[in-house]
């Protein structure tokens, strides 16, 4: 008779001390595996990715998600359905009739307003490729 040398009844009620922890798996698309292959090169497609990770948490670089154009695009279109530009519009109306008292303390907040929509827009186009960098 031979002696064991794993107490099953610790590893059936999870005291293992040199438990492994569970393999991690990653769906990626046909474009995805593909891209990945072809910069891997002639490395296999798990040691480049390994190596690449590794060299991320090594220097401490987060690797940003790539942007989802589908979303931004929603975005930069509810942007342009907004009401923003008739609004200043009005704004801009009112201050020629009088309407509207201006200061300068408003004309700071305004003048802030406009390019604080102008910056949003250029990020929303810089996000999707279509502005410059």
């Amino acid at each position: 008779m031979t002696i064991s040398r794993h107490n099953f009844n610790d590893i059936a009620a999870g005291n293992d001390a040199k438990k492994r922890e569970a393999p991690f798996s990653l769906r990626l698309s046909f474009a995805e595996k593909a891209a990945l292959r072809d910069l891997a090169g002639d490395m296999p497609l798990g040691a480049y990715i390994k190596a690449v990770l590794k060299d991320a948490i090594q220097n401490k670089k987060k690797i940003a998600p790539s942007a989802n154009p589908k979303a931004l695009g929603r975005v930069l279109g509810q942007l342009g359905k907004s009401k923003l530009s008739q609004n200043v519009n009005q704004l801009a109306k009112a201050v020629n009739v009088g309407a509207l008292p201006v200061t300068p303390e408003t004309e700071s907040e305004l003048r802030q307003a406009c390019a604080d929509i102008a910056a949003m827009r250029q990020e929303l186009m810089r996000a999707l490729k279509y502005g410059g960098p």
